[in-house]
């Protein structure tokens, strides 16, 4: 199949995804779930089926991966078709402001800038991300990218990029010594928190260790989503274990016996059993 081909017949899918969605939307034969759908109450959605995608991804199953992208388009698809419906803007802007922008940014492919490295096109691609904001890598303001982060990222993920803008601002601590005593300084403010405050200063003691935590992995080079993403899993791999060996609910046990029950499961995981 040519390159042609190949690129009509990815319009052609495409083309009867957007009229399925379409369809879906009808107010006369419409599905009542989608009709009732907003931008707002997709969201949810959205977020999901990003982290399935990712998940698909490392996987490296392709078909989980082939499923999983058709679900995150789905979202884009029905997100520009609600928005279509009261002339707000519609899936044909979204791509060609997409591409624009791509190409906008890539002035060393689609025009003459010349560059030797990935270090220089990232800070292209600042430069330009500024200008087009109406401003200049000097007088963007850090707290407007923070801020940026805070909103669209995930909390730890966010704390990440945050600490890491910060710490290139010049707001960085000198050694790691600093930051172990840092968070230290934070897990005393939480304990005592939990023994003399409100909830709500619970709560800001709590966030306030969590950030010193991400301070620890980014000076180790360590990824605190990825570190709690392995707990997670090992955490159902031996909950797993437990279950293939007991013929009851869990909550019939003993903590006893579920303490032994999770260190035999814990160690059989181990030895790769």
């Amino acid at each position: 199949m040519s390159e042609q081909q190949v690129a009509l017949q990815e319009l052609q899918e495409l083309q009867k995804l957007i009229d399925v969605v379409a369809q879906l939307r009808s107010p006369e034969n419409g599905c009542p779930w989608d009709l009732a759908q907003t931008p707002e109450t997709l969201i949810p959605y959205v977020i999901e089926e990003a982290y399935e995608v990712v998940d698909a991804i490392k996987s490296g199953d392709k078909q989980a991966i082939i499923e999983e992208l058709g679900d995150l388009l789905l979202q884009v698809v029905l997100q520009a078709q609600i928005a279509s419906e009261t002339a707000e803007f519609s899936l044909a802007e979204v791509a060609q402001g997409v591409t624009q922008k791509l190409i906008r940014r890539h002035p060393h492919v689609f025009g003459d800038k010349k560059v030797e490295s990935m270090d220089e096109v990232e800070k292209n691609w600042e430069n330009i991300k500024a200008t087009e904001k109406g401003q200049t890598t000097i007088t963007q303001k850090l707290s407007n990218k923070l801020i940026r982060y805070q909103r669209s990222l995930p909390p730890i993920l966010a704390a990440m990029k945050i600490s890491v803008k910060s710490a290139e601002a010049g707001l960085e601590w000198k050694n790691m010594d600093d930051v172990w005593a840092k968070f230290y300084e934070e897990l005393e403010e939480f304990e005592q928190a939990l023994a003399e405050e409100t909830p709500a200063r619970q709560q800001e003691e709590l966030g306030d260790l969590l950030f010193a935590v991400v301070q620890v992995a980014r000076w180790n080079n360590l990824d605190p989503s990825a570190g709690l993403q392995g707990t997670n899993q090992r955490l159902i791999q031996r909950v797993q274990k437990i279950e293939a060996v007991t013929n009851r609910p869990l909550t019939d046990y003993s903590s006893d016996e579920l303490d032994s029950l999770w260190k035999q499961a814990k160690a059989e995981i181990a030895q790769g059993k």
